[in-house]
């Protein structure tokens, strides 16, 4: 007639589930400077790839339009020459930190900002820039 309750009980320790907490916070705190770096890395890839690009439009721009030396193309001017649906083309004139790009010479490589290069020194040193900086 009497039935002896189960008393035991399935389940995690306190203990236990703290062990796994600390695990996944450790793998965490290895990851994510890796990650905040990677992704500094990509912004610095993506500026550099935006200065080819313009250094290609300004060079472009100037043999379709016969421009001599030291002339300064807008930015409007590079666009046609550059793919429409990119951020680029509708970026006006401004990097992906949204620092501008300054001003174009036919014959003379675009610089990057000064404040993009100080943003992304730590993961991109001076010899990623060339011929840029």
């Amino acid at each position: 007639m009497f039935r002896k309750l189960n008393t035991k009980h399935a389940g995690f320790t306190l203990v236990e589930i703290m062990i796994v907490v600390a695990i996944i916070a450790l793998l965490a705190a290895i990851a994510v400077p890796n990650f905040l770096r990677s992704r500094k890395r990509t912004q610095a890839t993506h500026v550099l790839e935006d200065l080819r690009i313009l250094d290609a439009a300004v060079d472009q721009y100037a043999i379709e339009n016969g421009r001599a030396v030291n002339f300064n193309p807008d930015f409007a001017d590079l666009q046609k020459y550059m793919k429409s649906d990119t951020r680029l083309y509708a970026s006006g004139n401004t990097d992906i930190l949204g620092n501008s790009f300054g001003t174009f010479t036919v014959d003379a490589t675009p610089k990057v900002p000064a404040a993009t290069f100080t943003a992304l020194s730590d993961v991109a040193p001076v010899s990623f820039w060339s011929p840029y900086k």
